[in-house]
């Protein structure tokens, strides 16, 4: 049950007494943020549930007729508003756009910082398998560009399937340790 104080800070408020209704709102306040904090998940949020909550319960105040405690009164009122409170931010919710956003045409060959990593990343490429030995370089090549399978690259180099796997596992270890040196292997294997 409310105290006699509260009813009659609610009595006088209801007259139009503003110092009245300030009272109200000192007394009430921690409990009307809390509850909508726990509606509307957002501080900042919450405070304008809050002040909207003490608006329309200063415009009904008079409306108050004392059947339910007052501060059940101003739940109802603060539930309220923050269900209309959260269906307009709802509606006009907007994502924050990223600090990097997406390109919206993700053609590699369209977007120019893409392109200068591509051809860093080619050139590096290039540059390895020119280091390569031609047997290696030609399993590779054969596998890994033209996707071609290992009895194919087998027929077309004129060796057993077998050496085929064996020649690409190879190069492929020597084009890791050459792109990515003693110490980068675990970190370009992390990327």
């Amino acid at each position: 049950m409310e105290s006699t104080e509260v009813d009659e800070l609610i009595e006088v408020a209801k007259t139009g007494d503003h110092l009245a209704f300030e009272e109200l709102v000192r007394q009430t306040y921690a409990d009307t943020y809390t509850l909508a904090f726990r509606l509307v998940g957002d501080e900042e949020d919450a405070r304008d549930v809050v002040q909207e909550t003490y608006l329309r319960a200063l415009k009904g105040l008079k409306r108050f007729r004392g059947d339910a405690q007052f501060s059940t009164w101003l739940h109802r009122i603060t539930a309220n508003c923050a269900n209309t409170y959260l269906g307009r931010r709802g509606r006009h919710t907007h994502e924050p756009l990223p600090d990097d956003p997406a390109i919206a045409d993700d053609h590699p060959q369209r977007d120019p910082e893409q392109r200068a990593g591509n051809k860093d990343l080619r050139d590096q490429l290039t540059d390895a398998l020119l280091a390569l030995p031609p047997k290696l370089r030609a399993v590779v090549v054969l596998r890994d560009i033209y996707d071609l399978s290992h009895d194919t690259i087998a027929e077309q180099l004129g060796i057993t399937e077998s050496a085929a796997k064996v020649r690409l596992h190879r190069a492929r270890k020597r084009l890791r340790e050459r792109l990515y040196p003693l110490g980068d292997e675990e970190q370009a294997r992390a990327v």
